[in-house]
């Protein structure tokens, strides 16, 4: 598998990969997991051409995901697209190529919640945006915003089990977009993840404004 490609995928072509690399897991866990991130990578160079087709496949994926178990630890992550609208999506990619302050998610497996991992560099921007929130700073960076993880049917997906990642019920959370936000993340295989950005509307309606990966150093066979 070639590493960032953005060749387009059917969705019986990326179920066959998946298939494949989940059955490399058990004598490859680690090239598996890298050649699952690598496929990731490559949707998200095809959507700064051709963000309709990516936005498919990445749903596709999505879709075959299957409920994270274990996650524990720091994670690497990165924005894949934004699905919001043209213009938006613009000046998001724009902005985010320039400041982009969130390296990754921590999870803490055994208390079912974890935190952001930031840059060293984004708390006064942040603090623009929240004055009265305070980042934590530990021996391996900075962390904010806090959140809970269950299992539950994805709003997006209704009909699929996935790791929510729920930022509303942590006091310490702005109010302001933090407390709105609702991550789903489902496992491709073990150490790589994908993950839909949605935002709560009123009457418990939800929009999802864009895809996200985290990686994992823990690939286990």
């Amino acid at each position: 598998m070639t590493s960032g490609s953005s060749t387009s995928t059917s969705g019986s072509d990326l179920a066959d990969q998946v298939s494949t690399l989940r059955g490399r897991v058990a004598t490859e866990p680690v090239a598996a997991r890298d050649d699952a991130w690598n496929l990731i990578v490559g949707l998200q160079e095809l959507a700064k051409s051709d963000h309709e087709t990516a936005d498919t496949q990445l749903n596709e994926l999505f879709r075959l995901g299957a409920p994270v178990a274990g996650l524990d630890g720091p994670t690497d992550g990165i924005l894949v697209t934004t699905t919001t609208n043209p213009v938006t999506d613009a000046a998001l990619k724009m902005l985010t190529s320039v400041w982009m302050p969130w390296q990754g998610k921590s999870f803490d497996a055994a208390n079912a919640s974890g935190t952001n991992r930031m840059t060293d560099g984004s708390a006064r921007q942040l603090k623009l945006l929240w004055p009265l929130y305070s980042m934590t700073d530990t021996e391996t960076g900075k962390l904010a915003f806090g959140f809970k993880t269950y299992i539950q049917s994805g709003k997006d997906d209704p009909d699929r089990q996935v790791m929510v990642i729920d930022y509303a019920d942590v006091e310490s959370n702005p109010r302001l977009v933090i407390r709105s936000i609702r991550d789903e993340l489902v496992e491709l295989v073990p150490g790589a993840y994908l993950g839909k950005v949605l935002i709560r509307l009123p009457a418990d309606r939800y929009a999802m404004i864009g895809y996200f990966a985290l990686r994992s150093d823990a690939a286990r066979g």
